[in-house]
């Protein structure tokens, strides 16, 4: 437990202190200026001529209502906040909208006083002084709450991950709090910094009346620019100092073992452990975990889902797959080959799509990949990683095989294994139906790759690569690049003006820029989305490629074998490169 608060609080501070704090660090500032200076407007007189009572001083308590309600608003909506719409039937990002309305509303009120008054009536029923502020401050950190999300790392996609389960316990209660106080406290100093400025600093008592209006406008750029995602482009912007903080974080093994990202053990999947990793024997691992979470089917009647209490009598494999994923690619076709073959016999297939890139999220995305792949059996759009995490998965792809009776009787992570899969669906059809007519087995090659014959999959963008052989630091602030004079194997450049974002990156202003790679495979494919062109020269060989709609894998080298090589791809326009992934 104490680990787990520990390992919360620095995963919240390195959030606290990273360029994720941009979009709300002038309404921090400004919050406690901008109130104050209602109350300190002078002293009024009544028509007798008589001074009327002076207001209330600012309360010296206002940052810290305002960064108390950040953490309750945040701790809340990030826990609980996929359960409880889920239950409401509701969009995922409601209280956002929310959230951005209300910040409107309170600008508005900054700007238009009697505005204000009329947003604070329905609140006029609470004594002033009991909450020690001039104004809706701990409403207004519950409304910053909703909107400020901090950039994704290995603490908040646990925290998600188990708010997207429903299973809440101790352990994930203390993550959540510790993390949003790790991720409160530097913006608590700058609340008080800006508390500090408006008692002292003679400009913010002289024009009161213009700090307030300023503040008013700082909130509703921020509701404006939040909607069309502005903040991201002023990140980038920005040095991304805390990018080696982040990624010392994820890729810690004593972090990564106390997260268990894909371990939320439950009393549905405890038994899942029983099973070893493509076991060439049937094996009796519980029953299976439920499909749950899921944003939207595929390949179903008028998109219903399907229920696996429903599904018995009949043999069961269950697919985690991602559309862009180079393993993915390799294994769908035995996927689909064994539901063509075998449906008839009593097999049922379900696809669980769980991204990993933002933009397999889009359901038009997916719906073109499963085309693509001629899948014809369920997909499950498993979003926000519920059902990956109910079934304790950790791979792509992964195949979980059940029997007629729901228990899970092989799990099979990565590629590879096809043989013994195939074998064992047969067994259950027949123990199901001892009548049972199989077709011959299929004879889709095994292209999986062996062990260490090919270069680790190579990601781009800045929060996941790890072979980056250039000599510029790698960071979203780092524009210009140059080519090194030696590559080493299993490397990547860059050459040229390129942003770089979290996930993808892209030549700067739409412009050209070269990426260099250094490659052991046979085949090595690019994952690319945008509008533009890619020029590939590869050895002898030049090969010019249109990109075009959503990020998918484009193909820029193949041999009959494994060779080392080093090719360049030069991009132009607006196209965001992913990855390399290698075959």
């Amino acid at each position: 437990m104490i680990a787990l608060a520990l390992i919360g609080l620095a995963g919240g501070l390195i959030t606290g202190i990273s360029p994720c704090i941009l979009p709300v660090l002038p309404v921090i500032l400004l919050s406690g200026g901008a109130q104050s200076a209602r109350s300190t407007a002078g002293t009024a007189v009544d028509p007798d001529g008589v001074p009327a009572a002076a207001p209330p001083g600012p309360s010296r308590w206002r940052p810290y209502l305002v960064i108390a309600g950040l953490v309750v608003s945040f701790s809340l909506i990030t826990l609980a906040g996929s359960l409880v719409l889920g239950l409401l039937g509701l969009p995922q990002d409601v209280l956002r909208w929310a959230g951005l309305v209300v910040l409107v509303l309170i600008g508005i009120g900054l700007i238009v006083p009697r505005f204000e008054e009329l947003l604070e009536k329905p609140f006029a029923w609470i004594p002033r002084r009991s909450v020690g502020t001039e104004g809706n401050g701990f409403v207004l950190g519950l409304v910053l709450g909703t909107v400020y999300v901090p950039c994704a790392g290995p603490v908040l996609a646990a925290i998600t991950v188990a708010g997207s389960t429903g299973r809440i316990g101790v352990e994930t209660i203390v993550l959540t709090v510790t993390f949003a106080l790790g991720a409160a406290a530097p913006l608590l100093l700058f609340a008080l910094a800006g508390r500090r400025v408006a008692e002292r600093v003679a400009a913010f008592r002289k024009h009161q009346r213009g700090v307030r209006i300023t503040g008013g406008i700082v909130m509703i750029a921020l509701a404006v620019g939040l909607v069309f995602d502005l903040p991201g482009a002023l990140q980038r912007l920005v040095p991304d100092y805390t990018s080696d903080l982040q990624r010392q974080l994820a890729q810690s093994e004593e972090v990564t073992q106390a997260l268990d990202l894909g371990g939320l053990v439950t009393d549905e999947n405890r038994q899942l452990d029983q099973c070893t990793n493509g076991a060439a024997e049937l094996e009796s691992c519980g029953p299976v975990p439920s499909i749950r979470g899921i944003q939207q089917w595929f390949n179903t009647p008028d998109g219903a889902a399907v229920d696996l209490d429903e599904l018995r009598g009949r043999v069961v494999l269950i697919d985690f797959w991602a559309y862009s994923c180079i393993n993915c690619q390799r294994s769908i076709p035995h996927v689909v080959a064994w539901d063509e073959a075998y449906r008839d016999a009593g097999l049922s297939v379900i696809g669980v799509h769980s991204p990993e890139y933002a933009f397999e999220k889009e359901p038009r995305n997916v719906e073109a990949g499963i085309r693509d792949f001629g899948i014809d059996y369920p997909v499950a759009l498993d979003n926000d990683l519920a059902t990956w995490t109910n079934f304790r998965n950790r791979y792509w792809p992964a195949h979980y095989l059940v029997d007629a009776d729901g228990v899970v009787r092989q799990v099979s992570f990565g590629e590879g294994h096809y043989a013994d899969t195939e074998r064992l669906i047969r067994q259950l059809l027949e123990d199901a139906d001892p009548g049972v007519a199989l077709p011959a087995a299929t004879e889709v090659a095994d292209e999986t790759p062996d062990a260490g014959s090919t270069t680790p999959e190579t990601f781009l963008g800045t929060t996941k690569q790890a072979n980056f052989g250039g000599e510029e630091p790698y960071r979203r602030s780092t524009s210009s690049f140059a080519f090194p004079e030696k590559l080493a194997d299993d490397r990547f450049a860059l050459d040229g003006s390129w942003a770089l974002d979290t996930q993808s990156i892209a030549p700067a202003d739409g412009g050209k820029a070269a990426v260099r790679l250094s490659y052991l495979a046979s085949e090595v494919r690019m994952v690319l989305g945008g509008e533009g062109t890619i020029t590939v020269r590869d050895g002898g060989t030049t090969q010019r490629i249109e990109i075009s709609g959503v990020p998918r894998s484009y193909a820029v080298h193949q041999s009959d074998s494994p060779e080392r090589g080093t090719l360049d791809v030069t991009v132009e326009g607006d196209v965001q490169a992913y990855s390399f992934t290698f075959g």
